[in-house]
């Protein structure tokens, strides 16, 4: 690279791997002992989110829900074969907020340790579903470092009714706690007219305008700052099955199914992207 030239920036792609009616806000009208009745989509959404990474020549963190891997094992490897990072996201996809401390440990270390089993190397990322990391429960940052986790992406630092931790960075830090030092990457956020306002994907991909989420990597590049996108395989599946919820609900979940595919796609026309482990495998080089 010539003296005094901009090092590329490479933006962070995320997938959390979970079926359809693992989401939270459906946890009314589907209950746990029912998830093996469910019919199965992640397989063909993770499929085809796979081959738009490939051809777009990008790799990604797939942070895997852990009761997946001993139902689709071969998904896993198919994952980790193509050459990308598999991180966790929780044994039982349930909130931190909802959980005791050691019911919390429980369900990182299971997690860890069914993913590691199917894959056979160290999973050391974290995501905690719905980003239920809040302020008031930093504990769970000691939890991880324990548990042998090195770095997480759970905090969304907006203000949000369920979820959200403001006023924290909006850019790659370190969490230091007597565990240890947890590296953590936010969730993309964009400043509009003095409002910080979620912009990483995921439903916002889908709710908001193309270019606001545009706009918030664009800048972030200009500043030579990565930012961090995530979406779920189920917001590229118009076709899924739809859910007895409410009318909110039913918005948030399924609006914009359509074109979630499309707007992917045009990220990764656009910017370049690889998974947080080459991110912090650079980071010790340097």
């Amino acid at each position: 690279m010539p003296v005094g030239a901009a090092r590329p920036v490479h933006h962070y792609f995320t997938v959390d791997v979970e079926e359809h009616f693992h989401a939270n806000a459906l946890e009314p009208v589907v209950k746990r002992s029912e998830w093996d009745q469910l019919p199965s989509r992640v397989e063909r959404n993770v499929d085809v989110l796979l081959d738009m990474l490939d051809r777009h020549r990008a790799t990604g963190t797939f942070f895997v829900v852990g009761w997946l891997a001993s139902r689709h094992p071969e998904l896993l490897r198919l994952i980790s074969d193509a050459g990308h990072e598999i991180a966790s996201h929780g044994f039982w996809h349930r909130r931190v907020t909802s959980a005791s401390l050691n019911d919390f440990r429980t369900d990182v270390r299971d997690a860890k340790a069914a993913i590691e089993d199917v894959v056979g190397m160290p999973v050391v990322g974290y995501r905690a579903p719905s980003f239920s990391i809040r302020p008031g429960g930093e504990e769970a940052f000691d939890v991880l470092l324990e548990e042998g986790y090195e770095y997480d992406s759970s905090i969304f630092p907006i203000r949000r009714a369920g979820y959200g931790y403001p006023g924290a960075p909006t850019h790659p830090f370190v969490i230091d706690r007597e565990a240890g030092a947890l590296r953590e990457y936010p969730l993309t956020t964009l400043d509009v007219l003095g409002v910080r306002v979620p912009a990483a994907g995921g439903g916002y991909l889908r709710q908001f305008p193309f270019g606001l989420i545009e706009r918030a990597f664009a800048e972030r590049e200009r500043r030579g700052v990565p930012a961090v996108f995530y979406i779920h395989p189920w917001e590229i599946d118009p076709g899924q099955p739809r859910l007895p919820v409410r009318a909110l609900t039913r918005l948030r979940h399924y609006r914009g199914l359509d074109v979630a595919q499309e707007r992917v796609e045009r990220l990764l026309q656009r910017f370049s992207f690889t998974s947080i482990s080459a991110a912090n495998a650079s980071e010790a080089a340097r």
